[in-house]
C-alpha cells in the first residue's frame, strides 16, 4: 500500500505565494514520475508540473515561470512552489506518483487534494 499525504494549500491574495508539499509513504522499490495535478469546479483535472526522478521537469504554460517543482528522492517527497498565484489558479491541487512495486510493474497513486484559493 502506498499513501501520499499533501501539506500546504489555503487561501491567498493575488500576486501572493504558497508552497505545497507531498510525502509518499508505504510499501514501494522506487518513485518514477512525480507531479501535481489541478481541478477547478466546472473543469476537468489538468497537469500543472511534472518532475522526473532525475530531475527533468515539464509545466503548463499558464504557470510557466511562476511555479517550480522539485523532489527530495531521499525523503520521497515533492513540493511546488507557486509564486505570483492567480484568481485562475484557483483549485484543488492533487499530488502524483507513479511508483515501482516491483522491478516491472509501476502504479499511480494520489494524494486527497489540497484546496488553494486565491482571492482578493
Amino acid at each position: 500500500q502506498v499513501q501520499l499525504v499533501e501539506f500546504g494549500g489555503g487561501l491567498v491574495q493575488p500576486g501572493e505565494s504558497l508552497r505545497l508539499s507531498c510525502a509518499a509513504s508505504g510499501s514501494f522499490l522506487d518513485i518514477d514520475f512525480m507531479g501535481w495535478y489541478r481541478q477547478a469546479p466546472g473543469k476537468q483535472r489538468e497537469v500543472v508540473a511534472v518532475i522526473t526522478r532525475g530531475g527533468a521537469t515539464s509545466y503548463v504554460g499558464s504557470v510557466k515561470g511562476r511555479f517550480t517543482i522539485s523532489r527530495d528522492n531521499a525523503k520521497n517527497t515533492v513540493t511546488l512552489q507557486m509564486n505570483s498565484l492567480k484568481p485562475d489558479d484557483t483549485a484543488v491541487y492533487f499530488c502524483n506518483a507513479r511508483v515501482f512495486i516491483t522491478t516491472f510493474l509501476k502504479n499511480d497513486y494520489w494524494g486527497q487534494g489540497t484546496q488553494v484559493t486565491v482571492s482578493s
